[in-house]
């Protein structure tokens, strides 16, 4: 398999609680339409062309589990993917956003909406460990006076309901 130019999108999101990576890996599978293989078992010549390549692993925090997909379809949107990932395992997720910020991420909800939050993130020898989730408010002198929130498309209390996020 060549990862083609045009399929070089990389995805990076964590999610609230305890899944296997097979169920992670089926749950996308599922919502993308196309074989998700695990990293590990990368053999170029054994799986198709149009295969994501995920990688989960586990640490701490509120939102535990890590995921990387590479060679994800570029053709799709990363938020409405992952929206309805959430609803279809029924978890929350997070996802960094569009600040470089890194304590601002979208939240993602079982029911598909999305709405700018703040994570503390400490780094450990496992990866980093999300935690204090916390709006992301203009009730909050942070997101109030911060340059960075009011600059995202995702702009502080803004909430995408689920609909408009499928």
């Amino acid at each position: 398999m060549a990862i083609a130019p045009f399929r070089a999108a990389l995805w990076n999101w964590s999610v609230d609680g305890p899944l296997t990576p097979g169920q992670i890996r089926a749950g996308l599978t599922a919502v993308l339409g196309r074989p998700v293989v695990a990293l590990s078992d990368a053999v170029a010549d054994q799986f198709p062309d149009d295969a994501v390549l995920c990688d989960v692993w586990q640490g701490a925090g509120e939102f535990p589990v890590t995921v990387d997909c590479y060679a994800a379809p570029a053709e799709l949107s990363e938020t409405r993917v992952l929206a309805a990932f959430a609803r279809r395992v029924r978890r929350r997720c997070v996802l960094p956003d569009d600040t470089l910020d890194p304590s601002r991420h979208l939240l993602i909800s079982p029911d598909g909406t999305m709405r700018p939050v703040h994570l503390d993130i400490e780094p450990t020898s496992y990866g980093d460990q999300r935690s204090n989730l916390r709006p992301c408010s203009l009730v909050d002198p942070g997101c109030h006076n911060g340059v960075s929130c009011g600059a995202s498309r995702w702009g502080p209390d803004s909430v995408v309901p689920a609909r408009a996020a499928a």
